[in-house]
């Protein structure tokens, strides 16, 4: 009988449909459970169930958001859950408490440690009691990149959990070529859009403070002043990011140069017309998709220097990388890439080389497949037990605490 894994994310989690597929290839029943709706879940077969919760609420709700998780496991019965995302990977070794193995991959730090506002600041040692509060419940935590796995070994927070580098959940290279063969070609869009012959800048992410829109908005005259051709290509979701979106005027100011599509489903044919790909953001990613996918579409990437691009970006090889919230330096590298195509067109080349050999589908696939099969052998052996253990004394100290 073929183990029954639960996958567990938020409103983003369709992108992992092809994970979840592959995971399914090699010997494992799936079930998806998320925020968003599950249509496209069931276009591909996947079973899907909803919960949800307020991704931008920091305190009520979590514990009816337990209780429907619990509900769901229970009606569930898988043999293993994976979770992703931050409050996921929160909520789902709580909701589960040890009856189930839950293995979670810590898809970078979020907005709490990414922030320097006062309130980001308060949150985060409740973050960290709350992380080793739930690893007591983890049987393996997977990391997509070595930052967040130092700081987890540093503040010891992950509790009883086995631990796994693994980068990124994967790009599935066959899909993205077929993505763009079916797409308008890139001279086409280019003339529906009004571009024809400009060099296109351009950035794939929320439209928000954390993903660096700021920045590129005062990057964007420097460019333009030494490259009047130029031209800002914005896509991605923006009036459903609440506090953290751009208000629409600082970007409409900015004039014709600057094009928001909003959020598409046609990302790889669009990444066909780039010139070079910008992402500054001020986010603790894991591995950004969006990098492997500009990485694979054979684009120079000019990237912040921040966790989880440090990954896919090798500074002067395959693109560059400069201080969050420098806007200067964001620029100059854009230009220096706009001026020596000769050279930009070297480092996508080596972008696309990387993303093929580090960070392809089925390699990441296999790690996780081999990390389920271990957590559900050492379930088998008994391995379970330690992990109620765990919660046992994750009560006591609770109590020892409250009192």
């Amino acid at each position: 009988m073929k183990p029954h894994l639960v996958c567990v994310g938020g409103e983003d989690h369709a992108l992992r449909i092809p994970f979840l597929m592959e995971v399914r290839e090699r010997g494992f029943q799936i079930t998806a459970v998320s925020t968003c709706d599950g249509a496209s879940f069931l276009r591909h077969g996947i079973a899907h169930r909803r919960y949800g919760f307020d991704r931008f609420s920091n305190g009520s709700g979590k514990a009816g958001t337990i209780r429907a998780l619990r509900g769901l496991m229970a009606e569930l019965r898988p043999d293993i859950v994976q979770s992703f995302d931050t409050k996921p990977n929160l909520l789902t070794p709580l909701a589960v408490r040890g009856q189930v193995p839950v293995v979670r991959t810590i898809n970078g730090l979020g907005w709490t440690f990414s922030s320097r506002a006062p309130r980001a600041l308060a949150l985060r040692p409740i973050f960290c009691g709350l992380q080793w509060l739930a690893s007591l419940w983890t049987a393996a935590t997977v990391f997509q990149n070595r930052d967040d796995q130092t700081f987890f070994e540093r503040y010891r927070l992950l509790g009883y959990s086995d631990k796994r580098l693994i980068a990124g959940s994967g790009v599935d290279i066959g899909a993205f070529a077929a993505a763009r063969h079916l797409g308008p070609p890139p001279a086409r869009m280019r003339q529906e859009l009004g571009l024809q012959t400009a060099e296109v800048v351009m950035f794939v992410g929320r439209l928000t403070r954390q993903k660096g829109i700021p920045t590129l908005l005062k990057a964007m005259p420097k460019v333009l002043a030494k490259r009047p051709d130029a031209r800002f290509v914005l896509i991605g979701p923006w009036q459903s990011e609440g506090p953290f979106a751009v208000d629409e005027t600082e970007i409409r100011r900015l004039g014709p140069e600057v094009l928001v599509l909003g959020k598409r489903q046609d990302v790889p044919a669009l990444l066909g017309m780039a010139d070079v790909f910008a992402f500054p953001t001020e986010y603790r990613e894991g591995v950004p998709r969006v990098l492997l996918e500009a990485g694979l579409a054979g684009l120079p990437i000019v990237a912040s220097r921040m966790p989880g691009c440090t990954d896919v970006v090798q500074d002067g090889w395959n693109g560059y990388l400069v201080a969050p919230r420098d806007a200067d330096a964001l620029a100059d590298r854009i230009v220096d890439l706009l001026s020596d195509r000769k050279r930009a067109k070297a480092m996508g080349a080596r972008s696309a080389a990387l993303v093929r050999e580090r960070f392809a589908l089925p390699g990441v696939v296999e790690q996780y497949c081999d990390l389920y099969r271990s957590v559900l052998a050492a379930r088998a052996r008994g391995g379970l037990a330690h992990s109620a253990s765990a919660g046992r004394i994750a009560k006591r100290r609770l109590g020892e605490a409250r009192r």
